[in-house]
């Protein structure tokens, strides 16, 4: 699932060309095997059914539900023709009379195959088994045990695994419609750098994993889910020519019109048939999840709608310009990280302010003694937190400030923040600063005012080299030397010691056991040494 994803994530002509192969050995392989089997069975007369020995109890009734059930399986080999008419856009101009010509000929291919595979079953006696497909069985009377037949289970084989290829060719494709039509997210609609809808492809391979995982990849419940879909699909695509031509009604529309119509009806009778024949196989979820699926997909609808609502430039008007800015600097101390946001907040305004949160009065102090140096003009304005909370104070600091202000005053708030040299050095720190800027941007006011968010990032530097840790130093010394050696004999020791173990080899126990203590409390010892002269 994994390798055809990144296949397609590839493009169109090299994905094409890639499956293109597979393909092509399957029709040869099977075309290969109608023929020959046909010749083998020119003239001799049909072989009995030769039925399994679990089969040999009583039969069961040829009932209407059975034929029906019959019916729907067989109704599965139709899907896939779907595919070409979902693709009409990828097909070289003229695109219709491309799809056409190549509809036409898969279907050829897929009528030939489907009636010589039956011919030849029915006529070698093969019957359905759970251990053997009926392939595998005609290609085995056919081929015999050779060469040709582990061909033919390759060529299947390969076939399975591309089958899936046909949704990743047309539900990137038709998710893009749908998310221009706003019924998906944008991000479907979204062309790659190999003019692929990669979103599409990503979201197809994981919805597809979980199902495989959810159904235990079991062909038995995932086929009818993949039919009821199909079918729909059919029936609707009819039914929507057949409403085109009632409206449009221009040359040839009742010939138009007829066929369009009895396809509606012929795809409506299989898809009832499947529901009900399939229904406690898997059906009924499909049932139940594509009316879910429309009312997910309607609420993203109206979502985009009221996006757009509220976005439009008719009846808008240009807003009355701010007389003053106020600019407020939330701090946790002072360094070199945080003047460049001082400076920054002063070219803004001359009305910036720095606001700490007083969760430790020592450290706090501190900062009032350093502020008047480093502060550069920007006064300095404490907040209590009886709590040891920074977040709340500030916001309701905030609170106050808006109601002081006017409401022609603009508020901005310039988040000092340092960027460590290593992405894992995050974690080392705290994340006052990513907090603030999340609740900063859900936090919603009524009226006209908008808190500006402005962040003001500080680089941190790669650690140098030539001041390098105590710990840690250019040069090794004998002390390093010989702990590599020891470290190096305690894994050989440890090694043997498990390999005494599991052949059961007492002596070699006690003798790698010993050396293992003896090569641990030498290490330590080494390691205390290094702490004591590094």
């Amino acid at each position: 699932l994994a390798l055809i994803a990144v296949i397609n994530m590839r493009g169109v002509r090299e994905s094409g060309t890639i499956f293109s192969v597979p393909v092509y050995f399957f029709i040869t392989m099977m075309f290969l095997m109608l023929v020959l089997g046909l010749l083998r069975a020119w003239g001799t007369p049909a072989s009995p059914p030769r039925l399994p020995a679990q089969a040999a109890g009583p039969f069961q009734a040829l009932t209407l539900f059975v034929v029906l059930r019959a019916f729907a399986s067989g109704s599965a080999s139709l899907t896939g023709v779907e595919a070409i008419s979902n693709g009409v856009p990828a097909f070289r101009k003229p695109e219709a009379r491309n799809a056409g010509i190549t509809l036409i000929w898969m279907a050829a291919i897929l009528g030939v195959l489907v009636l010589g595979v039956t011919f030849l079953a029915r006529r070698f006696g093969i019957v359905p088994l759970e251990h053997e497909t009926v392939v595998s069985q005609i290609a085995r009377a056919v081929f015999g045990g050779g060469s040709l037949y582990y061909m033919m289970q390759v060529a299947t084989a390969l076939i399975l695994i591309l089958a899936a290829n046909t949704s990743f060719a047309d539900f990137p494709r038709l998710s893009s419609i749908l998310a221009r039509d706003r019924f998906l997210p944008r991000q479907l609609a979204n062309l790659g750098d190999r003019l692929v809808f990669v979103n599409g492809i990503i979201l197809l391979a994981l919805l597809s994993g979980l199902l495989i995982y959810i159904f235990k990849a079991s062909t038995h419940s995932l086929i009818p889910l993949y039919a009821v879909g199909v079918f729909v699909s059919f029936t609707l695509s009819q039914s929507g020519m057949v409403r085109k031509w009632w409206r449009e009604r221009g040359r040839g529309w009742m010939h138009s019109i007829v066929f369009n119509l009895l396809g509606a009806a012929a795809t409506s009778i299989v898809l009832v048939v499947v529901v009900l024949a399939k229904f406690k196989q898997g059906a009924w979820i499909v049932a139940l999840l594509i009316p879910a699926i429309v009312l997910f997909m309607r609420g993203i609808w109206l979502h985009y709608r009221d996006v757009a609502r509220q976005l439009t430039l008719e009846g808008a008007r240009l807003p009355a310009a701010m007389l003053h800015h106020k600019v407020v600097v939330p701090v946790a101390g002072i360094n070199r990280g945080v003047i460049p946001a001082l400076r920054y907040a002063k070219s803004l305004s001359n009305d910036a302010t720095a606001v700490i949160v007083d969760i430790d009065p020592r450290e706090t102090a501190e900062v009032r003694t350093k502020w008047e140096r480093w502060g550069v003009g920007v006064p300095l304005k404490v907040l209590e937190s009886p709590y040891r909370s920074v977040l709340r104070p500030f916001l309701q600091y905030l609170d106050d400030l808006e109601w002081e202000v006017g409401f022609d005053q603009q508020l901005t708030v310039v988040l000092p923040e340092f960027v460590p040299s290593r992405w894992w050095h995050f974690l080392l720190h705290n994340q006052n600063a990513f907090m603030m800027k999340a609740a900063l941007y859900f936090r919603r006011r009524q009226g006209t005012r908008v808190t500006v968010v402005s962040d003001v990032p500080y680089y941190l530097a790669e650690e140098s080299a030539e001041e390098p840790h105590r710990l840690w130093f250019a040069g090794p010394t004998p002390i390093d030397r010989g702990l590599v050696v020891l470290v190096a004999l305690l894994i050989v020791s440890v090694g043997g010691l498990i390999a005494a173990v599991v052949w059961q080899v007492a002596l070699l126990e006690e003798i790698f056991g010993l050396a293992a203590l003896v090569l641990l409390g030498l290490t330590v010892g080494l390691l205390f040494l290094r702490t004591l002269f590094v």
